[in-house]
């Protein structure tokens, strides 16, 4: 079957690869001059299956207010008179309950899980490096009430036989060395060590190559303009270089995959959500991290990828803009001067920002739609690197006829009707 991936960032570029290994013919189209060129450049590097969580949850309405008056806040929102960006808010604040949460992350942490077996089946079968680590995620708390709140997380954790581990200071030094200069300013971790890290474009590009290599057609600099459906299903793409027609077609253009899909009829609570890194080159590695440290009160991740350190978070709401604020890239200059001191020199950082798409109940959209020949693998959010192999994975099995390793119907856009 021939079919046409609409995007190339990791989401897209990793379905293509597991598409071609299923034996299909793949043409990926983007408009960038090669993968990974937007959102998957420069995120925090973390596959997190165990942190995988959505962001509405109780208490969060409360929380985001004092969030956005704090000096270094996680959460900016610029008001706009975009209808979306209000009713993807309050469809946020719709989940902000226990019983919502709960559901939520109990649809996230198996296609979580499945995800990163899955990127360790690929390792072992291609040799795929991308600067991985497989050391875990710490998260650091500041203050008693933020490592008591994790009981709820915890007992999710346990339900989905998640390895975790409660740590004082000693036990967080003792993972973390580097942190033995910081450490008075946390009362305790969660420790999750399943969790990965790696560099995700460097990640995307190599499997690019080998997608290429079993046959996959990557059309760069190629925008797509529009869809054609007739008769209730799609026909052809519209694009900067021509129509173009499939047996089938994957939507992974992250962000911008709502835009396209509204003129079909097909209303995804997709919206991006602003998030922005550095990367600053290592000065001394005997005081930079070994993997990824969460700050729960900054919402930064601070990761180490070879020789330089990833600093990302921030969530700012401000439609499709990708202007890059300074005021944000002090809080994260803050926020790895503030943990590892020694470690890297900021002045030396590059600033990054990418539009993560971002669905209000935090799982993404994977499976078919109301139009036939029309699959969706978007709304990944922050997750797409963690997500990202099991997604490829799921939507070749499909596409293909074969039943998922995982149950996939909540993954579907059926949970929106």
């Amino acid at each position: 079957m021939k079919v046409l991936v609409l995007g190339n960032g990791v989401i897209g570029t990793t379905v293509a690869y597991y598409l071609a290994k299923a034996g299909h013919q793949v043409e990926v189209v983007d408009r960038q001059s090669g993968p990974a060129l937007e959102t998957s450049f420069a995120n925090a590097g973390e596959v997190s299956p165990g942190y995988s969580a959505p962001w509405a949850g109780p208490g969060v309405p409360i929380k985001a207010i004092k969030w956005m008056l704090m000096r270094h806040s996680p959460l900016v929102i610029w008001p706009l008179l975009d209808p979306a960006m209000w009713r993807w808010g309050l469809a946020m604040l719709a989940n902000c309950t226990e019983r919502a949460y709960a559901l939520n992350k109990s649809r996230m942490v198996p296609i979580a899980e499945y995800s990163r077996d899955c990127m360790k089946a690929l390792r072992a079968e291609t040799g795929i490096t991308y600067d991985e680590r497989a050391l875990g995620t710490l998260q650091l708390f500041r203050t008693q009430a933020q490592l008591d709140s994790t009981a709820k997380d915890i007992e999710i954790l346990k339900q989905y036989n998640v390895r975790y581990e409660v740590l004082d200071r000693k036990g967080f030094v003792e993972v973390e060395p580097a942190l033995a200069l910081t450490q008075e300013k946390f009362v305790g971790a969660l420790r999750l060590p399943g969790d990965e890290t790696g560099d995700c474009y460097k990640f995307t590009e190599r499997l690019a190559q080998m997608a290429t290599a079993l046959g996959v057609v990557f059309r760069n600099d190629t925008t797509v303009q529009r869809l054609e459906a007739d008769g209730g299903r799609l026909i052809g793409v519209h694009t900067s270089a021509g129509m173009k027609s499939a047996d089938h077609y994957v939507m992974a253009l992250g962000s911008y995959s709502a835009r396209l899909l509204k003129p079909l009829g097909i209303r995804i609570p997709v919206y991006p959500v602003k998030g922005y890194s550095i990367t600053v080159p290592i000065v001394d590695a005997r005081f930079a991290p070994e993997s990824t440290i969460m700050d729960e009160t900054h919402k930064v991740a601070v990761t180490r990828l070879g020789d330089r350190i990833r600093v990302g978070g921030t969530a700012e709401l401000a439609g499709y803009n990708t202007t890059l604020r300074e005021a944000r890239r002090g809080t994260l200059n803050h926020v790895v001067s503030d943990l590892f001191p020694k470690a890297g020199d900021v002045d030396k950082a590059s600033f990054w920002c990418g539009l993560r798409p971002m669905t209000p109940d935090g799982t993404p959209i994977i499976g078919p739609t109301p139009v036939a020949r029309l699959t969706l693998a978007t709304g990944h959010g922050t997750l797409g690197w963690t997500m990202a192999a099991g997604t490829g994975r799921v939507v070749a099995d499909q596409l293909s006829g074969r039943a998922t390793q995982i149950d996939t119907r909540a993954l579907s856009i059926d949970r929106y009707r």
